[in-house]
């Protein structure tokens, strides 16, 4: 049951990721979740958010923002990166995956999402069976409802730290 919240990958950042090696593997959209995944919760596009973006762009990739979060708040972050955006996309819901997919010009399996939250991010896009990346959050600034899930992510975690221990699930 707790395996439709595992990560396909995780890394410590959204800013450590080899994005040239999964260019190299065939990947061409990435869709970002923006509080602490990018920037810290609430925050603005920090120069080192828009040089991520640049250098993105840069190697290739089609990129789009996803977030629960309302217009002002992702248009505001987006104000100096202008990337394609979806605000208030109820994550964990299908639809807004779908719908960035289909901004970006992509497919499901050239597409990966990348966020710092299992029960939102990362099952969003384990249901429709995109790759996803789960990443530590950047800052301890948490809305209640997030630092009461995190307790249960770090339990799901794991449990899949000893299923790829094990081998009853593979590293993609």
């Amino acid at each position: 049951m707790l395996k439709k919240f595992y990560p396909k990958r995780i890394a410590d950042s959204a800013y450590v990721i080899d994005y040239k090696k999964l260019y190299k593997e065939g990947y061409r959209g990435l869709i970002f979740d923006i509080d602490n995944t990018l920037v810290e919760h609430g925050a603005d596009a920090s120069p080192r958010a828009i040089q991520l973006i640049t250098d993105l762009k840069k190697i290739g990739f089609s990129v789009c923002l996803i977030s629960n979060n309302n217009e002002e708040r992702v248009s505001r972050f987006n104000r100096d990166i202008k990337l394609k955006y979806i605000h208030k996309a109820n994550k964990p819901a299908k639809k807004s995956y779908i719908r960035a997919i289909k901004q970006l010009g992509t497919n499901i399996d050239n597409t990966v999402f990348i966020g710092d939250q299992l029960f939102t991010d990362v099952y969003g896009a384990n249901r429709i069976g995109m790759m996803s990346y789960f990443v530590k959050p950047i800052g301890p600034k948490e809305e209640i409802q997030i630092v009461i899930k995190r307790k249960l992510e770090r339990l799901v975690l794991r449990f899949y730290r000893k299923d790829l221990k094990r081998g009853r699930i593979k590293k993609v």
